[in-house]
């Protein structure tokens, strides 16, 4: 009868339905480059299908008391990439939303972690559209080789998105509301 009674309402039948056909103990991984969303719409989407929200990016610089930058600047990127490996995982959490840093795509062992209990969903995002998102390309914790361009790393990367990805959402020219509502839509099927 509940049930019936969401299908009536229309946006709330919406949620509700997501829920029930979620409410399960698998997590929800989004991957893409730096300033696609990742965070907040993991935020937005963990509260919507009342799943816990963990970001790596975060438990990185706990578990290692340093920025991302911080890690980089005194060691290199290849060593930010092994401490993202390594708490990547280590994870042992279920029905929850994860937030990965945009380099956990190298890390095969890393994929592998996340597939078995996940659907991977890839938040695309263009060059131009990142750029206005990331004004500190330089001091953000991006983990790149000194000379590579954003422009090389986002080629890089793209290939690696799309094979992992379970589900792909363009975020070109749509707000915070409509990416989600997209992503709840594409996960019931």
């Amino acid at each position: 009868m509940e049930l019936f009674f969401f299908f009536k309402l229309g946006f709330e039948k919406r949620f509700t339905f997501e829920r029930i056909i979620l409410n399960n103990n698998k997590n929800i991984v989004l991957i893409g480059m730096p300033g696609s969303g990742k965070t907040t719409i993991g935020k937005m989407l963990a509260v919507s299908l009342d799943k816990a929200f963990l970001d790596t990016d975060n438990l990185i610089e706990k578990q290692y008391g340093a920025t991302l930058q911080t890690i980089i600047n005194h060691f290199d990127y290849l060593t930010l990439r092994q401490y993202e490996e390594t708490v990547i995982t280590g994870l042992q959490v279920q029905n929850s939303v994860i937030a990965t840093g945009g380099s956990a795509v190298y890390s095969e062992k890393s994929m592998a972690v996340l597939s078995k209990n996940s659907k991977i969903v890839y938040l695309q995002l263009q060059i131009p559209d990142l750029l206005k998102r990331i004004r500190n390309f330089q001091t953000r914790g991006i983990a790149k080789a000194a000379d590579q361009t954003f422009e090389d790393l986002f080629k890089e990367r793209e290939l690696l998105y799309k094979k992992y990805a379970n589900i792909s959402i363009n975020c070109e020219g749509k707000g915070k509301t409509q990416i989600l509502n997209e992503l709840l839509t594409k996960l019931t099927y």
